[in-house]
């Protein structure tokens, strides 16, 4: 379920690297304070997702798995 003004990155079916690549390229188009949820059935992305937001200064919102998916929402510097 999408939330109100947040960007949805639907990365499921992608393996490492290619879900935090794909974030880091999308958030790099967005304005500071955007926040998006990303999507994705890799189960290395709860590594790299926090990792990727630590190192590029993003704030990690909440990270949850629900079912078969990962979804994280992270708050852009």
């Amino acid at each position: 379920m999408a939330l109100p003004d947040v960007e949805v990155l639907d990365l499921k079916g992608l393996k490492c690297p290619l879900p935090v690549l794909k974030t880091k390229k999308a958030m790099k188009a967005l304005a500071s304070g955007t926040t998006v949820e990303v999507i994705t059935t890799d189960p290395m992305a709860f590594i790299d997702i926090p990792h990727f937001c630590n190192e590029h200064g993003h704030k990690l919102k909440s990270s949850e798995k629900d079912g078969d998916n990962g979804r994280f929402l992270i708050e852009k510097a």
